[in-house]
């Protein structure tokens, strides 16, 4: 149940805020450990702040440049001496979107109640993954949350910038692609069918390859809009399909074997997979709680599972690095040395970040050229496809001229 409360605190200033408790008694029980007197608890029947987080959700998504923002801009105030409540209260003053501005207000009605960060963060799992909410949490536990921000920002500009580039490397093929989809499917509706009934009238015997294209397009040129709305069902189908959570592991080990891809994505994830332990073993997070958010980080099944391998094989005392090395058709050579050197110098953070760096920019090369690679064979796809269709429409044409010789 949700309840609207005011308590006065230890120093005898009045606190108001939003809390989930079981009943009454339960909330004012949280507020008396906290050191602050309850005055008043009303319950929420019809959760306004839910109403309106959901309708500001509607009107905006919290983007991942907003996050970056809202972590950098908070280390820097909090280094800066200001205190969490007054930084959020900044920070809510600065951001246009109205969904995060919903969500920094609850979090700020929590830190005035007396909660954690960490806490107030966790409240919107869609919002703040649980890589953030854990470092943030290690950050107040070790006194170092302005570091831990900065830290948490740095990492999430760099996940968003290897995700956007590898995108935007994407984005070319997939446009020209498109484009010749929907340029074929109209020279079949408008094209085919003249060249077809020319054909007819001069009775020409017509090949296998041109009655083909004549029937595609007499379909085409009857059922237009049937036609673009079959493509657009289909590929929703698709994307569903890929979505569905049993199709995970086939799409996955498809993905990992694909020629230009597959090496992409190993060298992904296993930059994620360094970073994201970095990151969390540097802020001070056990490595079995490291690894089973890292194991949320990843995307791949089979990454999914060796991480979950790890972390049983790390809890029985087995070397960390051991399980690298026994999958190092999945995570490379580099990875399991680099670990090992790590575990025996007790620098497992630097050696993993070491990793990161050098794959992380691998990636970005990669990206760079991927466009050059895939354009020559976009090229090839495209000049087969419109050869064959010259070649089906043109030697009736020949045939009909060496009939008139």
């Amino acid at each position: 149940m949700l309840f609207s409360y005011t308590a006065k605190s230890k120093s005898g200033e009045m606190l108001e805020g939003v809390m989930q408790a079981t009943d009454r008694f339960s909330l004012a029980s949280e507020l008396r450990s906290r050191e602050n007197i309850p005055v008043s608890i009303t319950e929420k029947k019809a959760s306004l702040f839910n109403v309106s987080f959901v309708f500001a959700s509607l009107l905006g998504k919290i983007k991942t440049a907003e996050l970056i923002i809202l972590a950098r801009n908070l280390s820097g105030m909090l280094k800066a001496g200001l205190s969490l409540s007054r930084a959020l209260s900044v920070l809510r003053k600065q951001t246009k979107n109205v969904a995060l501005d919903k969500v920094i207000a609850s979090i700020s009605s929590d830190i005035n109640a007396g909660a954690t960060l960490s806490s107030g963060l966790a409240k919107f799992p869609k919002v703040f993954s649980r890589l953030f909410v854990s470092m943030v949490k290690a950050g107040e536990e070790s006194g170092n949350l302005a570091s831990t921000l900065a830290e948490v920002g740095e990492n999430l500009e760099k996940a968003h910038s290897l995700s956007r580039k590898i995108k935007g490397a994407l984005i070319y093929p997939g446009i020209i692609l498109s484009v010749m989809v929907v340029i074929g499917i109209l020279m079949f509706a408008f094209v085919v069918p003249t060249l077809a009934s020319t054909f007819r009238e001069l009775g020409v015997v017509l090949p296998v390859s041109t009655r083909i294209i004549i029937v595609l397009g007499n379909f085409f040129s009857h059922n237009l809009i049937l036609t673009f709305l079959i493509i657009a069902g289909g590929i929703f189908g698709l994307l569903s399909l890929f979505r569905a959570k049993f199709m995970s592991r086939y799409i996955d080990f498809a993905v990992i074997r694909l020629p230009l891809i597959g090496n992409l994505t190993k060298e992904l994830n296993t930059a994620r997979t360094t970073r994201t332990l970095s990151s969390l073993l540097s802020s001070g997070v056990s490595i079995t709680r490291a690894l089973e958010i890292t194991e949320e980080v990843v995307q791949n099944f089979y990454y999914k599972k060796i991480l979950e391998e790890t972390k049983t094989a790390v809890e029985k005392g087995v070397a960390f690095s051991k399980i690298f090395k026994e999958n190092s058709n999945f995570y490379p050579t580099m990875m399991s040395e680099m670990t090992a050197v790590g575990e025996e110098t007790g620098k497992l953070s630097d050696m993993l970040m070491q990793v990161t760096l050098f794959y992380e920019e691998e990636i970005e090369n990669k990206t760079r050229n991927l466009s050059v690679i895939i354009e020559p064979i976009l090229m090839v796809l495209i000049g087969a496809g419109v050869g064959f269709f010259a070649i089906s429409m043109i030697s009736p044409l020949y045939s009909i001229l060496s009939e008139i010789k």
